[in-house]
């Protein structure tokens, strides 16, 4: 069992390529980056728990529970108490005009749950894999400390941690720093995963790298995971996504791993009329857990894991809703997009 923890919001996007409020419509999903690993893994067949708190006697908290019970999760350990459903709106980019979120998130019921709202005994019953963010220490000081019992119970239990940086500047208003928080949190992980940015402003260690030039350098990643094993020692392995962004409609899209026994590259994939990068991340992380269960190694499973989330830019929406074939479909070569009779 993959259990995951964090904040599931209600998502409002303009339609296709709109500005927000261009015309009088947004789109309604749910969303959230643990929330989008667990529908990912869940697709792929694999047992998915998904822990949160949800405002209780809430009609949005029913529908979002019964989008993740629909896309086979296990909402079981979901708890409710006091507070709002966290919301966030997109709009989405395209050719040289970026994507833009706002958040509207205070006060939500996880943000606002005591330190004592979750029974981590019950939450982590029959888990094998502990996952989550850097969005829910991010949160607030009481998400915080949550974060930091969820992996502390985690490791005492012998369960594996994975945990994505996913370092988000708009959300840090707290009062204490990325770095802070997460340098101590990564202390209880065994698998990380970020991008460059993440790697920097959420433990500290600079990357020379130049993430709008649409050009990245191998040698720098190696030495960027290698750095970040040097200071972690107890992490058995970081993988880093690496997206060579021409503009928000073209990307090229790669990932690397390096563990104590290697550092290892995947192919690249050129992305181009991005449908929705929103959870791109997200589904990368599902694929490398699913790959690290499932698959013969971890070149096996990097490669998963980009395949996973190369077709995530294609669909709309948080979740990534591609199928365990389709991706295995890709990895042998089918990219042709060809109708399927």
């Amino acid at each position: 069992m993959i259990v995951t923890f964090g904040e599931i919001m209600l998502r409002l996007a303009a339609p296709g390529f709109e500005r927000l409020l261009q015309s009088p419509t947004l789109q309604a999903t749910f969303g959230g980056g643990e929330a989008n690993v667990a529908v990912s893994l869940a697709r792929f067949g694999m047992p998915a728990a998904f822990v949160t708190v949800l405002p209780e006697n809430n009609s949005l908290s029913d529908e979002a529970v019964a989008q993740l019970r629909g896309a086979g999760v296990d909402t079981s350990r979901i708890i409710y108490g006091p507070g709002r459903l966290g919301i966030y709106f997109l709009q989405t980019g395209a050719n040289q005009r970026p994507s833009k979120v706002i958040y509207d998130r205070a006060h939500s019921a996880l943000a606002m749950a005591p330190s004592n709202a979750i029974d981590w005994e019950r939450a982590l019953e029959g888990a094998t894999w502990f996952h989550m963010t850097g969005i829910t220490p991010a949160i607030s000081q009481p998400a915080a400390e949550l974060a930091r019992q969820a992996v502390a119970n985690a490791r005492r239990r012998g369960i594996r941690v994975s945990c994505d940086l996913n370092f988000r500047k708009n959300l840090w208003k707290w009062g204490a720093s990325a770095a802070n928080i997460m340098s101590d949190l990564v202390l209880g992980v065994d698998v990380l995963i970020a991008n460059e940015e993440d790697v920097q402003m959420a433990l500290g260690i600079s990357a020379d790298v130049d993430v709008g030039s649409g050009k990245l350098d191998d040698g720098v990643y190696e030495r960027l995971t290698e750095a970040v094993l040097t200071k972690y020692p107890h992490l058995s392995a970081v993988a880093i996504t690496l997206r060579e962004s021409r503009s928000a409609s073209s990307n090229g899209w790669s990932g690397c791993l390096r563990s104590r026994s290697g550092f290892v590259r995947s192919r690249k994939y050129e992305i181009t009329h991005i449908v929705d990068r929103v959870g791109s991340g997200d589904s990368f992380a599902a694929g490398l857990i699913y790959g690290l269960h499932q698959l013969s190694g971890e070149q096996e499973a990097l490669e998963f894991a980009v395949a996973a989330s190369c077709l995530k830019h294609s669909i709309p929406g948080d979740f990534n809703l591609a199928t365990l074939g389709e991706v295995e479909a890709l990895l042998k070569g089918d990219g042709s997009g060809r109708v399927q009779r």
